[in-house]
């Protein structure tokens, strides 16, 4: 029998390592702030001790005789395990860390503070459509030690969070790509700086300067790209868009107009895939048909419905004020529907755009009321159907509404996707009473 382990958290991530861990002889004790009676009942049957999380002062008595913690994704940056833990000695751990103990395939990673889901998407679709099996893994629904007991994925694309990178013992993982950065989940991070931290960490195990794949529109993407990466979203990077076509060095990639989602930010996403996608096998043509016929993912800028000329288009996954900003930048003078609960940002910066009037909700409203100062007409609606219909009202004549919170969705709602579901109902019933 090897080693007892402990593994902080059993959720998705924390049940898919301390399940590989047991399957390779391992000892595992589970440790959990409030285990429910399913956590309790799964603990028991895969054979693992489950123990309520103790006070402060209590984890080294927990600690000893552990050689390892693992610890899951969202644990905050203050929790005393890591003091415990560092007292000690104790090697901290991601789970990443175990997958690539035990799997040596080949990994290509994507970070970013927005749009890592659907660069990731892209370049499975690109490595796939070009013949080599990939599988999007890490902070999807499928963890990575996990994923490694498919025996014919050839690549890993890994999706990369602040969460898993500021934890992760080393990450290695080739080629790269850092998407922007902007400020986000200081519910979790102790400080910007320390978010900041965690997201260089994505080019600590490139294999080469060039399969670090930068953003060097973004200057803090930029300041932290090694001489020699390989750039893109500048005129004149490596990957870029010039004359309406992507480029991708001497070559054309696609013609931007035969492109299903070619808003700033999907170029920007589109550049980032496809320089990944080269880098790990695939082909520029085999880019260019995954490109022509991408349409997006649930909740991203995507059209639901279009009634008397006014269009409604759900970007619920926008969770921060940055992500609003560039989907307001993509659609301007749009009736903007933002707020819910915000996770320690500063949402006075989207007093930066000039939406043609705003309907607030949730907790936040007050501070969404606040970061436009009575600069364009706002009003506050106590529900999504009343945020509809009054947004309809300001949209009408023509125009967009765009259900982009800025915000997570955890007052209202237990997810992003089940906003964004709320929304088109509201959308659809308004119209069906009409």
């Amino acid at each position: 029998m090897n080693s007892t382990v402990l593994v902080l958290g059993l959720g998705v991530t924390g049940r898919a390592a301390a399940r590989a861990l047991r399957a390779r002889g391992h000892n595992v004790v589970a440790v959990d702030d409030l285990p429910e009676a399913a956590t309790r009942d799964y603990a028991e049957r895969l054979g693992v001790e489950l123990v309520v999380a103790p006070g402060p002062s209590d984890w080294s008595h927990l600690l000893a005789g552990c050689s390892e913690v693992v610890v899951s994704p969202g644990v905050p940056d203050g929790h005393p395990i890591f003091s415990a833990a560092g007292d000690i000695g104790l090697p901290l751990l991601d789970e990443y860390d175990l997958a690539v103990r035990w799997d040596d395939r080949r990994r290509c990673a994507v970070t970013g503070t927005n749009g890592k889901t659907t660069v990731v998407t892209l370049i499975v679709a690109m490595l796939e459509q070009a013949g080599v099996h990939a599988a999007a893994v890490a902070n999807t629904e499928t963890p990575m030690v996990a994923a490694i007991d498919d025996a014919e994925t050839q690549v890993f694309v890994v999706e990369a969070s602040s969460f898993r990178l500021a934890h992760v013992h080393h990450f290695s993982a080739s080629p790269s790509a850092w998407l922007n950065f902007s400020p986000d989940h200081l519910d979790v991070h102790a400080d910007l700086k320390s978010y900041e931290a965690a997201k260089a960490r994505i080019w600590e195990g490139v294999d080469s300067a060039a399969d670090a794949v930068a953003n060097l529109a973004d200057p803090v993407v930029a300041a932290h790209a090694p001489v020699g990466a390989t750039g893109f979203g500048r005129f004149d990077s490596f990957c870029r868009i010039h004359g309406g076509r992507l480029l991708h060095g001497d070559n054309e990639v696609i013609d931007v107009a035969s492109m299903p989602r070619r808003l700033p930010h999907d170029l920007l996403n589109a550049q980032a895939a496809t320089a990944v996608a080269v880098r790990c096998g695939a082909d520029l043509d085999s880019c260019a048909a995954v490109l022509t016929d991408f349409r997006g993912l649930a909740h991203r800028m995507n059209l639901i419905a279009e009634h008397d000329g006014i269009r409604y288009v759900d970007d619920s996954k926008a969770t921060t004020p940055h992500a609003t900003l560039a989907a307001l930048a993509g659609l301007p003078g749009s009736v903007l529907i933002a707020g819910g609960r915000n996770k320690g940002l500063d949402l006075s910066v989207l007093g930066e755009a000039n939406p043609r009037c705003v309907v607030a909700i949730g907790e936040a409203a007050g501070e969404i009321e606040e970061a436009f100062g009575g600069r364009v007409p706002l009003q506050v609606a106590d529900s999504m159907a009343t945020a509809v219909e009054i947004a309809g009202e300001c949209a009408s004549g023509g125009g967009t509404v765009l259900l982009s919170p800025g915000c997570t969705s955890f007052d209202w709602y237990a997810s992003y996707s089940e906003r964004g579901l709320d929304f088109a109902r509201a959308v659809a019933a308004m119209e069906a009473g009409r």
